[in-house]
């Protein structure tokens, strides 16, 4: 694919705001993650994440999930089994084939992580103004369903949801 040198592309300069956003962005969610309990690094995050939206997934296809190799990928799920979070099962059609399944601990780890991330956000969009938090949130909309079209989605996976902007406080 060729692609235009900045100066002839019109999307060139939107293109680096948004990557300067997605920057602050995943600088806050990453920091979330530090100051979570239980802490987990993104490789595990990634690991959970993904057995959750695709449970009974095997390790071939975790590795494929996460961009990893299959031998780092099983030595990830021994720890992630070795702290509580990860369940082997052997699959009811193939005894030999083995299937991922979180367990309370590892969804309870998800949704703690999740609960401490929402509310560093909540602490950043109340510096922003109804109006322009309103319109962040529906550009944040628009850019999920580009980037994530309905007929592109892997199986089991599930695009992010993002909540509409809150109702602005009466008089």
């Amino acid at each position: 694919m060729d692609r235009a040198e900045p100066a002839d592309d019109p999307l060139y300069e939107a293109s680096r705001e948004v990557a300067d956003a997605a920057e602050a962005l995943v600088d806050c969610w990453n920091r979330a993650g530090q100051n979570s309990s239980p802490r987990l690094s993104a490789l595990q995050v990634r690991a959970l994440v993904a057995v959750r939206r695709a449970p009974g997934a095997n390790l071939s296809r975790l590795a494929e999930m996460v961009g990893a190799s299959v031998p780092a990928a099983s030595r990830l799920c021994d720890r992630l089994e070795a702290a509580g979070y990860l369940r082997r099962d052997r699959a009811a059609a193939d005894r030999r084939e083995i299937g991922l399944s979180l367990t309370k601990d590892g969804a309870d780890a998800l949704l703690s992580l999740s609960e401490r991330r929402a509310e560093d956000l909540r602490d950043v969009l109340r510096h922003l103004p109804d109006g322009e938090r309103a319109v962040l949130l529906a550009g944040l909309r628009a850019f999920t369903r580009a980037a994530h079209p309905p007929d592109s989605a892997p199986p089991g996976s599930a695009a992010p949801r993002i909540a509409p902007p809150d109702p602005a406080p009466g008089p």
